[in-house]
């Protein structure tokens, strides 16, 4: 990996930090040779503090550590992209990023999903809507709708189909995602389950 520190006249690089699970941003930091060489050996992320004038691994104070997953170097060779799995709060104010984010994974248009599903939860009785309408007949009833609807992907499975079966595992997974928060539970606590079975196989 070539990294052109010299490019600065510092000899600082940029270092982004990333989650590796969540693929948030968590933080920004600068690297000169020598943190760059201490991160790969000691596997914790390490910088250079420019406030401090030395060298500077990340939790060597608080203990929350940046866990070294992997770096990559941009396309000028000016700027580093470190992976990282973080063992507590990035933020030296004690938030999960330096944007004040909750370091959360995200789903995409699922997660935006889920934030109008939760809406719907909060204000079930004055809003009107199917989701709504839901949550005002109960935890029996959506279960019961997850239910009919795995039938019906099941029933397409079969078929040759693609677009009524990829139809209807959309309305499983819509209300899946519904059931979830009725029971007071969202995506990434099954992601999380899922990650504890990964690292256990």
């Amino acid at each position: 990996m070539k990294i052109d520190f010299e490019k600065y006249t510092n000899r600082l690089v940029p270092a982004i930090i990333q989650d590796n699970g969540t693929q948030k941003v968590l933080m920004l930091g600068y690297m000169n040779e020598e943190a760059f060489l201490k991160t790969n050996e000691s596997k914790k992320v390490t910088f250079f503090s420019r406030s401090k004038h030395r060298l500077w691994t990340k939790g060597e104070e608080s203990g929350n550590f940046l866990e070294l997953v992997s770096i990559a170097v941009d396309c000028d060779n000016d700027a580093l992209l470190i992976k990282v799995n973080p063992t507590g709060p990035v933020c030296h104010k004690g938030t999960d990023t330096c944007w004040m984010e909750e370091n959360n994974s995200n789903f995409g248009f699922l997660s935006e999903l889920e934030k109008i599903i939760e809406n719907r939860k909060e204000d079930f009785e004055n809003t009107e809507s199917y989701i709504s309408s839901l949550f005002q007949k109960g935890i029996n009833k959506i279960a019961q709708k997850v239910g009919e609807e795995a039938v019906e992907v099941v029933i397409e499975a079969k078929e040759n189909n693609d677009e009524l079966f990829l139809n209807e595992s959309a309305d499983l997974l819509f209300h899946y995602m519904i059931l979830l928060q009725a029971k007071g539970f969202k995506l990434n606590d099954i992601e999380k389950t899922l990650l504890k079975r990964h690292k256990v196989d």
